[in-house]
């Protein structure tokens, strides 16, 4: 059975994941350096998927996909507000500086989004029956790609601010080259830089 707080989590999930292929599409629009545009082509394609695995989940669960709960009109309201963010820097005719803006907002996106991904793997664990199962098996679907985004936009961010304060950057970062999927390997990436 799905409980009411876990369909909200699936809701704004799948809010989450649709705003998040906009930050992709707004993104792109500011991507200087070649590798990271090649990067969130990538990540929108699959952040695209995403929707359509959630979308496929709550088909399964009997839940309404279109439903917005007021927790989904808050979360689409924060993946407009981080596209509009990347169309302000962008209008200011500054690349590199909208590049970085359009970087730190895919890495907020992609925060909520692992975040997500995390809570829906641990109710799949505390699920049964054919709910389990969905839930699980959309959660092995997606999880080593939600773990790619996040440690990949955080390398991206840290070398483009490094870039940017006149630093050593290494583009593109160690967590890119290392094709870093875990938290111990980012670190170990960020230590190797």
């Amino acid at each position: 059975m799905v409980t009411a707080q876990l369909k909200e989590l699936l809701l704004q999930s799948l809010v989450h994941e649709r705003g998040g292929a906009l930050v992709y599409q707004a993104a792109l629009e500011c991507a200087v350096n070649k590798d990271l545009r090649k990067e969130w082509e990538k990540y929108l394609a699959q952040t695209q998927k995403h929707v359509e695995v959630l979308t496929g989940v709550c088909d399964c669960l009997g839940i309404d996909a279109g439903e917005m709960t007021p927790g989904c009109v808050i979360v689409q309201h924060t993946g407009k507000s981080l596209v509009i963010a990347i169309r302000m820097a962008l209008a200011e005719g500054n690349p590199a500086a909208a590049e970085l803006v359009a970087c730190e907002s895919v890495l907020l996106a992609e925060t909520k989004d692992h975040a997500d991904w995390e809570l829906l793997g641990e109710c799949a664990k505390a699920l049964e029956g054919e709910a389990a199962a969905t839930l699980a098996a959309a959660h092995e679907e997606i999880e080593d790609e939600e773990d790619e985004h996040l440690y990949h936009a955080q390398g991206w961010c840290r070398e483009l601010w490094l870039k940017s304060l006149g630093l050593k950057a290494v583009l593109p970062p160690p967590e890119e080259k290392k094709d870093v999927k875990s938290a111990s390997a980012a670190e170990a990436a960020r230590k190797s830089r």
